[in-house]
């Protein structure tokens, strides 16, 4: 019987149905994705066996010999990956004309094949080769709704395959359904406000104020991408995306907060009301409305290919720390092959087996759950960056003012930081690692919390910088400390 003779530039999903007996064949070559079946159907169908092989380290000449090995004959073409290389460089081009003001229907028109099949992680792809490449983030921020135009087809053309209730991915598009009533809701509290002549009633703008309540419920939606999701991606390389729409969701924040404090107004003259409608509140919904587009058929696709079940069981044990618009459902369960990062964050004394280990200081010694137990009730929160400005560490505390998830550890400082801020946390490590400050201070009122931030170079015996502590603390309470207390009640 002579050997099958496969096609490497096949995709993953159509070659495994061909040859289902390449499956195992696939994974035992670290391929591992060939056996999962939501990959295959989902991710499976864009990506080429050749591309999976090349981005897990395997040469096609290797993959050649183990398949041969395996009783199949590999077709000889044309180097896929040099292919897969051109295809981008048109796709670049597409984007860098968007850029020069091109019209993006005729680019659409005119490269129709061309973007008839591209899908999320491509275009992400694309951006952070982009960026690498000089273009300004913010550049790619102003026109990623453009891109996402232009790439229209071959995102809606992407296979969707719904996640079971519980998985995270499942309960980011739960809130999305969520938000896209809220958005319904406040679009018919606008067209009556905004009806000719006719003065607001008081219950209408009670009805957008309680809709508009809900709809700042997004933070959590957003907080959750940012601190962990966000985190994972940058594990897999993957950075510029997530930056660019970190910054989208701070525009939505901004225009939350300018209709927040329209609405906090206790004279809320007409002509100023209808203005806010059309001005900010509308446009906000827009850019809601527009993001919930770029999740589910850009980010979240990009996510299922990247991130493995465990990272993603991870995601969802840390994503109990910062809530949800919506409560997940139940069911997902994933498959995990072992301990994952968040073992590491398990104290030792907890773990059948092991011994309780203690820490030598100058002035004492303390056993790992003491030393826990001290830092995470202290009446502040602290960070701790290495010389690297990698984030090692951090307190839990019950009452935390600025959210973390263990996802950031190992994250770089600065992707820990919306995009608009990062110059300031760069600019103190610079002085901190020349010497020419050792502190930094800001303070700043956070809803009814007046919150002191510090920032503290750490050096050791030589003097040499070794990394920068951020202490934050609500001082509310002690600015109105006044005289003495010298009993105790």
């Amino acid at each position: 019987m002579s050997e099958p003779i496969i096609d490497l530039t096949q995709s993953l999903y159509d070659l495994t149905e061909n040859y289902p007996e390449l499956i195992p064949i696939l994974k035992e070559m670290g391929l591992e994705g060939a056996a999962n079946p939501i990959l295959r159907q989902t991710v499976g169908r864009k990506l080429t066996v050749s591309e999976g092989l090349q981005r897990h380290g395997i040469s096609l000449e290797e993959a050649r010999e183990k398949l041969s090995a395996k009783g199949f004959q590999v077709l000889s073409e044309e180097d896929p990956v040099k292919k897969r290389k051109d295809r981008r460089e048109q796709l670049k081009g597409i984007i860098r004309d968007i850029h020069r003001q091109a019209n993006p229907m005729e680019l659409r028109e005119r490269f129709k094949d061309l973007l008839s099949d591209v899908g999320a992680s491509e275009i992400a792809q694309l951006e952070q080769e982009l960026i690498q490449e000089g273009l300004p983030e913010m550049e790619i921020k102003s026109l990623c709704d453009v891109h996402a135009a232009v790439f229209e087809e071959g995102l809606n053309n992407q296979i969707v395959v719904e996640e079971q209730g519980g998985h995270p991915v499942h309960t980011f598009k739960k809130e999305n359904r969520e938000l896209e009533k809220i958005v319904n809701s406040l679009n018919q509290v606008f067209d009556y406000l905004s009806q000719g002549e006719k003065v607001p009633a008081e219950k209408d703008i009670a009805e957008w104020r309680r809709l508009h309540e809900r709809l700042l419920g997004i933070e959590k939606h957003y907080s959750r991408k940012e601190n962990i999701l966000f985190a994972y991606l940058e594990k897999h390389g993957v950075t510029a995306p997530p930056k660019v729409m970190w910054a989208i969701h701070d525009d939505i924040r901004g225009l939350l907060k300018k209709v927040s404090n329209c609405l906090e107004s206790r004279e809320l003259n007409e002509n100023e009301l209808k203005k806010t409608i059309e001005n900010i509140a509308r446009p906000l919904l827009k850019m809601i409305t527009d993001m919930i587009y770029k999740e589910e058929n850009i980010m979240f696709p990009m996510c299922l290919e990247t991130l493995s079940d465990e990272e993603w069981a991870e995601v969802a044990e840390q994503s109990e720390e910062i809530g949800y618009l919506v409560e997940p459902d139940k069911g997902w369960k994933p498959v995990v092959s072992g301990e994952g990062a968040a073992a590491q964050f398990r104290s030792a004394g907890s773990m059948p087996g092991v011994s309780e280990a203690e820490v030598s200081f100058e002035t004492g010694v303390l056993t790992q759950k003491q030393l826990n137990l001290m830092l995470n009730n202290l009446p502040v929160d602290i960070t701790f960056v290495d010389e690297q400005d990698t984030v090692r560490y951090f307190t839990l505390g019950k009452d935390r003012i600025f959210q973390r998830s263990k996802a950031i550890i190992g994250r770089k400082v600065q992707n820990c930081h919306p995009p608009d801020s990062v110059h300031i946390v760069e600019d103190i490590l610079k002085d901190f690692r020349s010497g020419k400050k050792e502190t930094a201070s800001f303070w700043l009122h956070l809803g009814e919390k007046y919150v002191l931030i510090q920032y503290f170079a750490l050096r050791d015996e030589k003097g040499s910088y070794a990394g920068t502590i951020e202490v934050s603390q609500d001082i509310t309470e002690i600015q109105q400390i006044q005289g003495e207390k010298r009993i105790y009640s």
